[in-house]
């Protein structure tokens, strides 16, 4: 575009702190009186001022400018055209970044205008078109409805189809990561194969392209045909190279994208193999709650996966021994989800968890405490976790929690006190807190679940059995 920034003009209704009303009165008798060519100097004088134009007046003027892209060029040899120059203007406007703007151009049917032009483009028209649309949606969530309702979506997956050079597919990449957060368009990229461009946007170009990408990625994913496309195209390598090395927003959005992805129990193994373990790990460290939350998930869905158990416990260990208040919570409170995984508590005592769980009763936070007293309480319906947790004096901290203020804390603690008094090696070592009201009441809860539980796995052995005397298959 550095010819047409150097392009003079012999007529000059805009010049510096001029008279804008003024101006724009000559500027609109240029455009509607003049010949094609001194439109297009006139056009082409406005682009370079449209940094320093008021926002009043592009109410006025992109109108102007749209009717220029409607009406067919008169002087076919004119370089550039009336066309090309006011594709030009536009997209010195749309790329202010201005929302203001760029509400009036999608109001404007600049979009459908421009996109009527682009199938028969080339060269350097084509380009400033491509950017100038790219600028227009990926800035302006109102315009990418217009986008779209204007057949917009077609276009651009047909381009990206045919190979469109290198430097024009990073922006319809970019176009396409913006309009993929709309759900309709999702439906269409699954329905003609566009999901491939999808993955490939979150590949390349910026990186906050690539994180509407990755965000349009996750909300494919909950779908179990989406998710095998995904997986199938590649996403899983993508996604941890953004989760590696995105920005700390990318990350999120990138972490929530793969542990979606890996919802599904044949994807846990490649998702752990592409090397998510140590990147969750990173992520449950950080200072964002989300990113933590992220995490805690991805670790539990991952630890389904008995190979992944050793890795991802080793990485709780060391934040529980290691990390801000913050980090130890999210550690133990996944722990506390592991302490339930019969494959998982094994691995637990082998990296311990134990001790340091103990020690952090005294040591942690309010809500440190609460998370890692829940696991302790889930680890002692096991006899060899309830031998470890009283070698390291868990008995009396338990017995001193019964007065916590924290209700969660108390039950937790009411709760691995009665697995305690159940064990007859231990039993003594509770004797003093069997007449407390809350490890009664505690008992009661217990009792009346575990009563439920059992009227319920009879109840369902008999629907089974009434289900096999009536079926009319079996007859």
């Amino acid at each position: 575009m550095t010819e047409l920034e150097k392009t003079q003009i012999e007529e000059n209704p805009l010049k510096k702190d001029p008279d804008w009303e003024h101006a724009l009165h000559i500027f609109e008798n240029v455009i509607t009186h003049k010949s094609e060519k001194s439109q297009v100097k006139a056009i082409l004088k406005l682009a370079r001022f449209s940094n320093h134009i008021p926002r009043h007046a592009f109410s006025r003027i992109i109108p102007i400018l749209v009717e220029n892209l409607r009406k067919p060029s008169q002087e076919s040899n004119s370089n550039p055209s009336i066309h090309e120059a006011t594709a030009y203007c536009l997209k010195r406007i749309a790329f202010q970044g201005n929302e203001v703007l760029l509400e009036i151009i999608g109001q404007s049917d600049v979009i459908s205008s421009l996109l009527r032009l682009l199938p028969n483009s080339s060269g350097r028209f084509r380009q400033i078109l491509v950017k100038c649309l790219w600028a227009s949606v990926s800035h302006c969530t109102a315009n990418r409805g217009i986008f779209v309702r204007g057949g917009g979506l077609e276009v651009v997956i047909r381009m990206l189809a045919l190979g469109e050079e290198s430097t024009l597919r990073k922006y319809l990449l970019e176009i396409l990561s913006a309009l993929a957060l709309l759900r309709e368009v999702r439906r269409v990229l699954i329905s003609v194969g566009g999901v491939r461009f999808l993955v490939e946007s979150a590949l390349f170009g910026n990186i906050e392209s690539r994180a509407r990408a990755a965000q349009a990625i996750g909300l494919l994913g909950v779908t179990r045909r989406a998710r095998g496309m995904l997986v199938e195209l590649g996403v899983i390598p993508v996604l941890v190279e953004l989760l590696r090395d995105g920005d700390d927003k990318t990350k999120i959005v990138a972490g929530n994208a793969l542990g979606v992805v890996s919802c599904h129990v044949g994807y846990i193994r490649p998702v752990a193999q592409a090397g998510a373990i140590d990147l969750y790990a990173q992520l449950l460290e950080g200072a964002d709650p989300m990113g933590r939350e992220i995490a805690e998930d991805a670790f539990c869905v991952l630890a389904i996966a008995e190979e992944n158990v050793v890795d991802i416990i080793d990485h709780l260990v060391r934040i529980l021994a290691e990390g801000d208040d913050d980090a130890r919570s999210a550690a133990a409170d996944v722990l506390w989800d592991l302490s339930g995984y019969e494959h998982a508590v094994c691995a637990l005592r082998n990296a311990g968890a134990i001790p340091l769980m103990v020690e952090l009763l005294t040591e942690g936070s309010s809500d440190v405490v609460e998370k890692v007293s829940g696991a302790i309480a889930q680890l002692s319906y096991d006899a060899e976790n309830r031998e470890l947790l009283s070698d390291e004096g868990a008995i009396p901290i338990l017995i001193t929690m019964l007065q916590n203020e924290s209700e969660e804390i108390r039950d937790n603690a009411a709760e691995a006190l009665i697995n305690f008094s159940e064990d007859p090696l231990l039993h003594d070592m509770v004797a003093t807190v069997l007449d407390n009201p809350l490890f009664q009441e505690m008992q009661s809860r217990m009792d009346q679940l575990h009563a439920s539980n059992e009227h319920m796995a009879r109840s369902l052995r008999q629907m089974s059995m009434e289900a096999l005397t009536w079926n009319p298959n079996l007859d």
